[in-house]
């Protein structure tokens, strides 16, 4: 819904912002769900930016800096749409840390902080806003930060591994161990075969994990995506592509 980071020209350094329509009834009411929320928000952008240029990845890229900033665009948006803000709709942030650390900082774009400190932040976010998933919270090689931030919100929210993990079932299971995170992303093209994609699909929740499927990033058509994961319970993905 927003983009920011490397998938965007502005001053969000996180990368993206997205919605889950968890209280819609049906596949269907989700989809239209996404829709109108996607084009409220695309309202409210016009209206107070003067613009709707939108990032890599499909998301709208406005002139802000800070997920606040992203978050309560998306609340009003959900509300535009007629929607309840962690009712309806919840939200899910991916703000690929590894693009936003600088040696022992990171610097998520208004000042430099440390592991515990972004964490921190991050915990401030849960309780002001419905945040359901936080994907790449924390850079790849922060292992030590991954396993204080699943201790610290992984009961509230899906902390999901990417970068992490890489679609890599042997990784998803080492990083089970370790409590490094409670759920993994799945892209096909990250781990190069179906087999392995669906090996890793399988040890997710064999290790008590969700499992995301990516809309991005597949090398084979939607339909593959959306279809794949049916017999291992995971939801496919909904959203508004590019």
């Amino acid at each position: 819904m927003i983009n920011g980071g490397a998938h965007a020209a502005n001053r969000l350094n996180f990368q993206e912002f997205m919605v889950a329509q968890t209280g819609t009834p049906s596949m269907a009411e989700a989809i239209r769900c996404g829709a109108e929320v996607y084009a409220a928000l695309k309202d409210l952008v016009v209206d107070r930016f003067k613009s709707a240029g939108v990032g890599d990845e499909g998301g709208f890229a406005p002139d802000i800096a800070t997920p606040e900033q992203a978050l309560d665009l998306l609340v009003d948006a959900i509300q535009q749409a007629g929607y309840q803000p962690g009712g309806d709709v919840e939200l899910a942030l991916d703000p690929a840390a590894n693009g936003f650390l600088s040696g022992d900082a990171y610097h998520p774009g208004d000042g430099t902080l440390d592991t515990g400190e972004l964490i921190g932040r991050y915990e401030r976010l849960i309780g002001a806003y419905p945040i359901r998933s936080i994907e790449d919270g924390l850079a790849e090689t922060d292992r030590r930060g991954w396993r204080m931030l699943t201790a610290a919100v992984g009961e509230q929210v899906q902390v999901v591994g990417d970068d992490l993990l890489v679609t890599d079932p042997e990784r998803i299971r080492a990083a089970a161990r370790e409590q490094l995170a409670n759920a993994a992303l799945i892209k096909p093209n990250q781990i190069g075969t179906v087999t392995e994609t669906l090996e890793a699909l399988a040890a997710a929740p064999q290790a008590g994990w969700g499992a995301m499927i990516s809309r991005s990033h597949t090398a084979t058509a939607t339909t593959a995506t959306a279809t794949g994961p049916t017999p291992y319970n995971t939801p496919p993905p909904v959203g508004v592509d590019p």
